[in-house]
């Protein structure tokens, strides 16, 4: 039974990673475009290393997008603005302006005098807004108005503001009006007279300047088909380049033609699976404990199909660089949860993914491999926010050298190097500190545990180790010492000091439960251990090892810390009460299992540091005389017996790790207790 429930859950496992597998490889089929590609790469000023080039048919030669831009601009600054003149306007205040001057005795000459100055301005043009401080009038000359259909050209420094309009017809009035104009001035307000009747159409003139814009050639000429473009061997230079993009491009345009969908189809989800394939296979033969793990490797392949769709979906924006995508979050993550190896793999497969439809491909895979690599050498590690901050200013130091590096090499010049891109290095830097609420968001969604939330947890101030401390001073101050002694072992023979820390600190979380019938709680003489049988006190003694699972899950513990609390005795017995119990009992047959612990024996280099830790500091500091021979012959002992036990099968120790385990611990309890070496006395006996 048990070996066709392992054979069936190896298959549901084989049938898991088919699915995710598959999953990711459609998905990553419907990101990446799928039209056929110009088959040649180039850069500027490097030389052609392909075959000759004929062109295979007739093709313009597009401009450079700098030339275009120029000429935009140019047209942009020498087009003449519209304006619309109102008709009606001007009629109704001359009117009105008649009607008024007819109740001050002017002659009917005057009248139409002044009448004809209003209208004359009106027929010049008032606008509203002075031509320097209007938007779209500044630095033009002439503007073209528009009057019942009619279209006529006019100097703008012509044109009167409704201020000078209103200086203009006042001067005019008072000089025909005379004496009579204080009076008029005073009932009658001019400035009602003065409306602007030119405005500015929006929609007009930007549908008028986009025709104009649109009318510009992006054409500088034609090769024909048949028609030797580079030699092999010759420097792309930048006449050549243009041509080389330009046929780039008419071929993208015309792909689809001629092509048979299918083949592309094909060729496509090969592509993908073929790099697919190679990361399957690294974690397979160098990463199994991730490969055998279904929320790790889905992790690595969800991320790898996010990074994908964001730099498609940006690359598809013209007002957004695809280098403001930071691809290094990904390595980041990786090496954050797992290692650096599998971070730089997945970089490197990642990469090449997006470098298929990413523009410049090898400038692009290049850059992000240099970039990513960099950020997982810098970020050794994440417990301090410092350290992030720090790996953001490497990459974009990074992204900036090669850059510049590669437009050195393309455009031979300074001059030439388009600085503007470094603000886009700068924006993938920021980016990159999205990675520290990330961490955080990941942790929870698949259940990782980073150095940070390690830290965190090694606080003493947390509740469960409040707790541990009041309840149980003892076990505390004694997990406290096993905390240090693990880590100092861990710092030697390597591992990680942040979880074997926060697992020794935790491993005895259990006897909170019942703290006086564990020794290191118990005043001096006194044992609630005396009232009970031997199978009693060692239920409660093994018990603490069930009980601290519980209390850990309960309160959310990670799964790796739990494995510190169910694996730190191993499946060892509780020796003290079975011997006991054996002696006196010697007729019964005594069953060891119930003397036994529960288990499993550790699997990792941590946690079975914190094993022999554990037996040996409780074991030294139940010793009465604390000889360097004694501690030393003790902890022999102890490691002996573990691997005799055999509780160290599964540890991923070597003998020189077990070397330096005993010199590190003998080494530290010789300073916590403060062994002395023994000094010789001095022989008063004087040789003859």
């Amino acid at each position: 039974m048990k070996k066709l429930l392992t054979r069936l859950a190896r298959y549901y496992h084989f049938f898991y990673i088919a699915f995710v597998f598959l999953a990711t490889v459609f998905l990553l089929y419907l990101i990446i475009p799928g039209e056929s590609r110009f088959k040649y790469e180039f850069q500027k000023n490097a030389p052609w290393r392909h075959e000759t080039l004929v062109a295979p048919f007739n093709f313009a030669i597009l401009k450079g997008e700098e030339e275009v831009k120029l000429e935009q601009d140019s047209v942009k600054s020498q087009y003449i603005p519209y304006l619309k003149v109102d008709t009606l306007e001007q009629i109704a205040q001359t009117n009105n302006l008649g009607r008024v001057l007819g109740n001050y005795q002017l002659d009917t000459t005057t009248i139409q005098n002044l009448t004809q100055f209003l209208l004359e301005l009106y027929q010049t043009g008032l606008i509203e807004q002075a031509p320097e401080n209007h938007p779209a009038l500044t630095n033009k000359k002439e503007v073209i108005l528009i009057q019942d259909k009619l279209a006529s050209r006019a100097p703008v420094d012509e044109l009167y503001t409704l201020k000078t309009a209103y200086q203009e017809l006042s001067d005019t009035i008072r000089a025909s009006m005379g004496d009579k104009f204080n009076t008029f001035n005073q009932v009658v307000n001019l400035s009602d007279f003065i409306t602007a009747n030119i405005t500015y159409d929006n929609d007009l003139n930007a549908s008028e300047l986009q025709k104009q814009l649109a009318e510009i050639s992006i054409t500088q000429g034609m090769v024909q088909a048949g028609e030797r473009i580079i030699f092999k061997g010759d420097i792309v230079t930048p006449d050549k380049f243009v041509i080389l993009e330009s046929l780039k491009k008419s071929y993208e345009t015309k792909r689809g033609q001629n092509i048979e969908r299918y083949l592309l189809i094909l060729g496509k989800i090969i592509l993908i699976i073929s790099s697919l394939l190679i990361l399957i296979f690294y974690l397979y033969y160098f990463r199994p404990e991730i490969f055998k793990q279904k929320r790790r490797l889905s992790f690595i392949l969800i991320m790898i199909v996010l990074m994908v769709f964001t730099s498609r979906f940006v690359n598809d924006r013209d007002f957004i660089d695809l280098y403001l995508v930071p691809l290094a979050i990904l390595p980041i993550l990786l090496r954050i949860f797992f290692d650096s190896r599998t971070a730089i793999f997945t970089l490197l497969v990642t990469t090449l993914l997006i470098g298929y439809f990413a523009p410049n491909n090898f400038e692009y895979i290049f850059l992000n491999q240099v970039a990513g690599i960099i950020a997982v050498f810098s970020l050794d590690k994440l417990h301090r926010r410092s350290h992030l901050v720090l790996t953001a200013m490497w990459v974009f130091i990074s992204y900036s050298v090669v850059f510049l590096a590669l437009s050195m090499i393309q455009e031979g010049n300074i001059e030439s190097i388009q600085w503007e891109e470094l603000q886009w290095f700068g924006g993938n830097a920021l980016l990159i500190l999205l990675a520290y609420p990330l961490i955080y968001i990941f942790e929870k969604l698949f259940g990782f545990v980073s150095d940070v939330t390690l830290i965190e947890l090694s606080d003493t101030n947390q509740p469960l180790l409040r707790k541990l401390a009041q309840e149980a001073p003892g076990t505390f101050q004694h997990s406290m010492q096993i905390a240090n002694l693990a880590e100092e072992v861990i710092l030697r023979i390597g591992g990680n000091p942040f979880l074997v820390r926060a697992g020794a600190l935790y491993h005895d979380i259990g006897k909170t439960n019942q703290p006086a019938f564990f020794v290191e709680n118990q005043v001096a003489g006194m044992s609630p251990h005396s009232e009970l049988d031997n199978k009693e006190s060692a239920k409660i003694i093994i018990d603490h090892v069930t009980r601290g699972v519980k209390i850990a899950r309960r309160h959310k513990l990670p799964e790796m810390i739990i494995d510190f609390i169910s694996s730190h005795h191993g499946t060892t017995q509780a020796k003290y009460f079975y011997t006991t119990y054996k002696n006196d009992h010697p007729e019964e047959v005594v069953d060891p299992k119930e003397f036994t612990y529960p288990g499993p024996p550790p699997k990792s280099k941590e946690t079975t540091v914190v094993m022999l830790t554990d037996g040996i500091e409780a074991a030294a500091r139940a010793q009465k005389e604390k000889t360097h021979e004694n501690l030393q012959q003790l902890i022999e002992k102890m490691v002996k017996d573990k691997l005799d036990s055999g509780q160290m099968e599964n540890a991923d120790l070597t003998l020189r790790d077990i070397r330096i385990f005993k010199e590190t611990i003998l080494e530290k309890l010789l300073n916590i207790y403060h062994v002395r070496i023994e000094y010789p006395e001095e022989n008063n006996k004087v040789s003859k």
